[in-house]
């Protein structure tokens, strides 16, 4: 189970309140099953509205990051602007190029932000829920 602080949760909900309309993305490092630090990413999909891709270059950077750090990539988060109970959508299952990292997905329907976790495996074509903590 990783565990989050309740700052790198607040992070993730400000990025994607701040890239609504348009989908968010970024990773999350760490070591052992905690998290350390959050990396957001600029969503350059074709159509950020309906799904994400990292920019290359960011995406590099932040791995490079992590590695100088003696951190490895635990998750992989990214939002569902108007979902209220966010799930993986076949995109994101078929684009989970990562099996051993946690995918978070940030909904913000119905007014709040909610959090979910999820193992996916775009091998198997499927996902599963998966529990977090957040650690004060």
């Amino acid at each position: 189970m990783i565990t989050l602080s309740r700052e790198h949760v607040e992070e993730l909900f400000a990025h994607a309140r701040e890239a609504t309309p348009a989908e968010c993305c970024g990773l999350v490092g760490g070591s052992g099953r905690r998290a350390q630090i959050v990396y957001r990413l600029r969503n350059v999909a074709r159509d950020p509205l309906v799904g994400y891709e990292a920019a290359p270059e960011e995406l590099f950077a932040a791995q490079r990051d992590m590695r100088e750090r003696g951190q490895e990539l635990l998750g992989i988060y990214h939002s569902h602007p108007r979902a209220s109970d966010p799930v993986p959508s076949e995109t994101d299952v078929r684009l989970a190029y990562y099996p051993s990292a946690i995918y978070f997905i940030i909904g913000l329907g119905a007014g709040r932000a909610t959090l979910r976790a999820f193992r996916i495996s775009e091998r198997d074509a499927r996902w599963e829920p998966v529990e977090y903590a957040v650690a004060d």
